[in-house]
């Protein structure tokens, strides 16, 4: 969480971008005429917009390429006048290539291996984003546990608990986790088999035309704690991007038997509200970045590797 040196909201300007890599490894780069520069693709977020959206857009509009997101990158922060802008960094890799046209804001995108991007960026704070992905696993693989959306409160609902179906706030937050699921690599979608957890997951599956599997491991009343994290580790060595939707009941117990699998420091408060997620992006064994996000704000991260 921030702690009592971060700027309050109001006084920062948020903007999020991606180091965009592709086999090679190679780099793309962007020049920008007005600063007659060379940087990674990034832009500011608009108001209202979730940063990994803002991640994934950002890279679209300056490259013509439609990528997704990989591990989290260090983010900086630097003085804007009396303000501060904070920019938040993945790493990403496209999945879909236009032909670029240049225009006011950026004339030039070129791909360059690590040495010759090194030599041609501009700032000092890319080159060591560059460093620091390079020093780092250059893929990873997704994870996502995902608690179910909002579904009114279990004590007014009569009938049996697994109908319980989300109400009107869930039905908007399942809403707009399809889209920021979909920021990462297209993955396989595992749920627990009651109603608000299908529910939850239900548009990210229409959208990208994925099967929802049910799982009674993750299913609360056929499942516990032991059981829980024991499938959803068998699913990490299956090395397949995975989305897991399930119930606050069993949510801190799976991410705190993924992180001591991984050898990680458990996060301080490792439970989720209603239709958050946590994103671990895996890499032969290990997990180099972990982090926290909601669709209700533009950014809830509280952990980040």
């Amino acid at each position: 969480m921030p702690d009592s040196g971060t700027p309050p909201e109001a006084d920062v300007i948020r903007a999020a971008g991606a180091l965009l890599w592709r086999d090679g490894p190679e780099f793309a780069l962007i020049h920008r005429p007005r600063y007659d520069d060379w940087s990674f693709p990034k832009g500011k977020v608009d108001t209202g917009e979730h940063v990994l959206r803002a991640a994934v857009r950002e890279i679209e509009e300056e490259t013509g390429i439609v990528a997704r997101l990989g591990r989290r990158l260090p983010g900086i922060t630097y003085p804007i006048g009396e303000r501060t802008k904070l920019v938040d960094y993945w790493a990403a890799r496209p999945v879909v290539s236009t032909a670029f046209v240049p225009n006011d804001e950026v004339d030039e995108v070129v791909w360059l291996p690590s040495a010759e991007a090194e030599a041609r960026l501009s700032y000092q704070h890319d080159i060591d984003l560059l460093q620091e992905f390079l020093h780092g696993p250059l893929d990873t693989v997704p994870l996502v546990i995902l608690r179910h959306a909002s579904a009114g409160e279990k004590e007014d609902w009569r009938d049996a608990d697994e109908l319980r179906p989300l109400d009107a706030a869930g039905r908007a937050e399942a809403a707009d986790l399809a889209c920021l699921l979909h920021t990462y690599a297209p993955t396989r979608l595992i749920s627990s088999a009651t109603a608000r957890c299908l529910d939850t997951v239900l548009p990210y599956a229409r959208r990208t035309g994925t099967s929802i599997v049910t799982d009674p491991a993750f299913t609360v009343g056929d499942t516990g704690p032991d059981m829980a994290v024991e499938r959803l580790l068998s699913l990490v060595d299956d090395g397949v991007p995975t989305i897991v939707c399930t119930h606050g009941e069993v949510v801190s117990e799976l991410v705190a038997g993924l992180c001591k699998e991984m050898g990680e420091k458990v996060p301080d408060d490792p439970s989720l509200r209603k239709s958050e997620f946590w994103a671990a992006h895996i890499a032969d064994g290990s997990m180099p970045a972990l982090e926290r996000h909601s669709p209700r704000t533009r950014a809830r991260e509280s952990a980040t590797r």
